[in-house]
């Protein structure tokens, strides 16, 4: 939430595309091999390809100038927020800091740290609290998918609702207050940043962080709150047949599909964050911190393991773990897993596979091919052993 999570392309650097990816006897519970990458870099200033504010930290330098983590033995960073006036006072600006005022009059502006098509984020304090307002864009509720957007925001101002009743056991920031009607949330904002600042990152995090992450969000799926607090997202019925009809899923995948899910219908769900790519994920010096609680839910067991398994295509040792994760539950559980994993690269190769996509773009196409293939063929196997 406090940073962009840009749609990022892969290279063909060692992150990229390799000869293996095309081998037919891999699973995607057995990845590909890769090199890991090295973590992406941090600033004063950082910005995401269209130039918009992400995240607003002093940056850590060696000894030859690079931006890089803080050397062993520094204290946590701290908020260094360069107030711009400017930028707060652009009329949407404007518009949503009205909105935001009427819940909490003592909050002071500070920086605007995301003026995009759907949301719009503002750093300031109530007091000496520093918070972080997130609204909907005044131009994103005058657009087309409107009624959805505010579907979703709603969603998550009642998630938030919910985490201060029932406690959940991972760490995200305190709600402080909410507007349903005006689409307004006010956040604590917790020091840190993002595991990765781009949606497929090209630097994967590194084991450490990756162990962290997977240990909330498995922390997370395996906590069991009141089954009324939360809804089902997805109608996996649906998805299958809206990818089937759009032609990234054959019949045969299609028919597939149905039959895991068929004998997946006593599987109890599973609460999942709905949408843990690492850039929702910051890591703060507790731990990691999960945000944007848009889609979360109940899900067939797996889905935030699948989430993460699509995106971190580089990372070998990190899509063993998710994979050795998504079968500790038995066969069901790995059937449930291959399901997620399957409708989450549509939706990818949906999202990214665009015409006018650069080269770095479509190299990242290729693999999400690639990746998809290997799924499908999973399934089918799975399918075989019923």
């Amino acid at each position: 939430m406090y940073s962009t999570a840009s749609t990022g392309t892969r290279s063909s650097s060692p992150n990229g595309v390799d000869a293996a990816a095309a081998r037919p006897s891999r699973s995607p519970l057995r990845p590909p091999t890769a090199g890991a990458g090295r973590p992406a870099p941090r600033g004063a200033e950082l910005r995401d390809p269209r130039g918009r504010t992400t995240l607003v930290t002093r940056p850590v330098a060696d000894q030859a100038g690079r931006l890089g983590r803080p050397a062993a033995g520094r204290a946590p960073e701290a908020f260094v927020d360069r107030v711009d006036p400017a930028a707060l006072q652009t009329p949407a600006v404007r518009a949503v800091l009205a909105n935001v005022a009427r819940i909490c009059p003592a909050f002071l502006p500070r920086q605007v740290l995301r003026e995009g098509g759907r949301h719009i984020l503002i750093a300031g304090t109530i007091g000496r609290a520093p918070v972080v307002a997130k609204c909907l864009a005044p131009a994103a509720l005058r657009g087309e998918r409107a009624e959805q957007l505010i579907e979703r925001f709603h969603h998550e101002v009642s998630v938030y609702r919910a985490f201060v009743r029932h406690r959940p056991p991972v760490r995200l920031p305190r709600l402080v207050a909410a507007d349903h009607d005006r689409c307004v949330l006010v956040l604590e904002r917790v020091p840190g940043r993002p595991a990765a600042r781009e949606r497929h990152p090209v630097n994967a995090p590194t084991p450490g962080e990756v162990r962290a992450v997977l240990g909330a969000v498995r922390t997370l799926n395996l906590w069991r709150p009141p089954t009324d607090v939360f809804g089902k997202p997805m109608d996996y019925q649906t998805e299958i047949a809206r990818y089937h009809s759009l032609g990234l899923l054959t019949d045969r995948d299609a028919g597939d599909l149905r039959g895991l899910l068929h004998g997946l219908s006593s599987m109890p769900w599973q609460l999942n964050h709905g949408d843990a790519l690492l850039g929702n994920i910051l890591l703060a010096p507790s731990g990691p911190v999960l945000l944007d609680w848009e889609q979360a839910g109940w899900y067939l067991p797996g889905y935030d393991l699948a989430v993460l398994w699509s995106v971190l295509s580089g990372d070998t040792a990190a899509r063993r773990q998710i994979s050795q994760l998504a079968q500790s539950g038995g066969t069901l559980a790995r059937d449930a897993f291959l399901v997620n994993l399957v409708l989450v690269l549509m939706r990818e190769l949906r999202l990214h596979d665009v015409p006018g996509a650069g080269e770095e773009q479509r190299i990242m196409i290729r693999r999400l091919y690639d990746d998809s293939a290997l799924a499908r063929r999973a399934v089918r196997a799975a399918v075989g052993t019923r």
